[in-house]
């Protein structure tokens, strides 16, 4: 040990508490319990990496490609990361950001985070925290306890044998509170620039220098993460995959990965793209590309046991051939219908496995002006439906609608899909818009689906998934779009081939929706309401 501490690049402080340390051992008795955890104690501090860097490789353009190569598309999301890596070469001695990458399941945040560890010839660890609700998992046990070891940050940081690698820290969101402590507030110091060049361990006993390490925390859900621990993190969303992605990620990467993994080569199966489209859009529901694997990988295996077996098989299967190899879709989007009904309104929603539509549609029945909302709708999307009433009624002149409606009628407004929980914001311009249909008996524009949040005073504000949303009104053959003036910018984001052919409407006002969604004709088989 002696000799091994002589190679150690630590610190005077650091040098003289191993010495310390080591003549306690010296003096025990090899009998006593406490001989092997202080041996236990030497060993680690030995085994760790005391300013042992790797050298960085900062070309640019080979991370570039490494990235291409690993992820297809997040083109903003590779394009944030060079940034970091051009400021790390331009200042050296610059303290590591802390990035955090949040965005569906399998969309490729872990494996971004491995991307950038070869990018610039780093050593890489993974942490998963999803359960983790003991603070002595990141600050590790005391000596005194029975058992005691370091915590899981030091025991990682002695497996990356260096002081800075690529640190990834995988589902943070998914950290829990027990009654041992909060592991979240237990990262702070581990996050914090400020604090992380002496980062605490109860087991160690030092201060250990975190401050050359590149964190990189991933997450489904910001809204689970403590305000404090967010605030100390660079935040980049990494969104879902479009279809036409997936169909690329299929044909580049998953197909030939199933390929290799089943011992088959590339003139043994061809998948085309209408194939793979049927398997996105009949068998998975997802952002990322995890089910899109499974179930290509089941057509992969298809393929294997009639080639060992010797049986005939399709070289390209068609659609038809493989809804025979996966069974019956179990997927069915939902597609625009009609606008024959009054009070039935298309409207836009976003979901954590992307966008979707759906329809708002209200009746009226003979009452006392009650209001009823069903479809498993959350406390703010029924807020939403009173407003919409009230801005109606405030405003019921305007469309012609007599006050005396109100009184005679118990109006009810419904969400399908009752199963599925519902709530936030955006569906406000769809309500309205469904109850001045339904007053008015008049037709909403046909192919038409709208977007936004309501106020009192008639004003649309702005709503997020407009990427997700929009991509789900386009397989939907949703042809024109009502959005609010703000989220113009969200727009500008998509890549122009994945909108060609959608209308879009900007507005800031109630007015304006109504005046380009209410059509002048009546639905058929209108009712007289007065």
């Amino acid at each position: 040990m002696v000799e091994q501490s002589k190679n150690k690049l630590w610190d005077e402080k650091t040098a003289k508490h191993f010495e310390k340390e080591l003549q306690k051992l010296q003096r025990m008795n090899p009998q006593v319990a406490e001989y092997g955890i202080q041996r236990n104690y030497l060993e680690l501090m030995l085994e760790l990496p005391w300013n042992q860097f790797s050298t960085d490789v900062f070309d640019l353009k080979k991370a570039q490609k490494i990235l291409d190569r690993d992820h297809f598309g997040l083109a903003d999301v590779k394009k944030r990361i060079i940034e970091h890596l051009a400021v790390l070469k331009l200042r050296n001695d610059m303290k590591s950001p802390i990035l955090c990458l949040y965005g569906p399941p399998g969309v490729g945040k872990t494996s971004l985070g491995r991307s950038i560890a070869e990018a610039l010839g780093r050593s890489y660890v993974r942490m998963s925290l999803g359960g983790l609700r003991d603070e002595a998992e990141i600050r590790g046990h005391r000596k005194t306890y029975i058992g005691a070891m370091p915590g899981r940050i030091v025991q990682n940081m002695k497996k990356a044998e260096t002081s800075n690698p690529v640190f990834v820290l995988d589902e943070i969101d998914k950290l829990s509170q027990g009654f041992q402590g909060d592991p979240s507030s237990a990262l702070l110091e581990v996050l914090d620039p400020e604090q992380n060049n002496a980062f605490y361990d109860n087991f160690l006993e030092l201060g250990y220098d975190l401050s050359r390490v590149l964190f990189v925390a991933t997450a489904n859900n910001l809204s689970n993460i403590q305000p404090a621990l967010l605030d100390r993190m660079e935040l980049i969303p990494v969104s879902g995959y479009t279809q036409e992605e997936k169909v690329q990620i299929a044909k580049k990467h998953l197909l030939p990965k199933q390929l290799k993994e089943h011992g088959l080569k590339s003139a043994d199966l061809k998948v085309s793209a209408s194939s793979l489209q049927k398997i996105i859009g009949g068998y998975t529901r997802e952002s990322g590309v995890r089910q899109l694997e499974k179930q290509i990988a089941k057509v992969v295996r298809h393929a294997a046991k009639s080639i060992a077996m010797e049986e005939s098989y399709e070289l390209n299967p068609d659609p038809q051939t493989i809804e025979s190899i996966l069974g019956v879709p179990r997927m069915e989007r939902d597609r625009y219908e009609n606008n024959d009904i009054a009070g039935v309104v298309t409207g836009l929603a976003w979901t954590s496995v992307g966008g979707d539509i759906l329809f708002i549609e209200s009746i009226l029945s003979p009452g006392k002006g009650a209001l009823n909302i069903t479809g498993n709708l959350g406390k703010v999307m029924k807020e939403s439906a009173t407003i919409a009433l009230e801005y109606i009624k405030a405003h019921a002149d305007q469309w012609n609608i007599p006050q005396e409606v109100f009184d005679k009628y118990n109006i009810h407004i419904h969400v399908p899909e009752g199963a599925t929980p519902k709530d936030g914001p955006s569906a406000g311009i769809t309500m309205l818009t469904s109850l001045v249909s339904l007053f008015t008996q008049r037709k909403v524009k046909a192919k038409l689906a709208m977007t936004g949040e309501i106020t009192l005073r008639g004003r649309v504000l702005p709503v997020g998934g407009i990427k997700e949303k929009i991509l789900a009104a386009k397989r939907a053959d949703i042809k024109e779009i009502i959005l609010c003036v703000d989220n113009k910018k969200d727009i500008a984001e998509i890549e122009p081939e994945y909108i060609k052919g959608l209308t879009f409407h900007y507005v800031r006002e109630m007015s304006e929706v109504l005046d380009i969604a209410v059509t002048t004709q009546k639905v058929k088989n209108s009712k007289k309401i007065v």
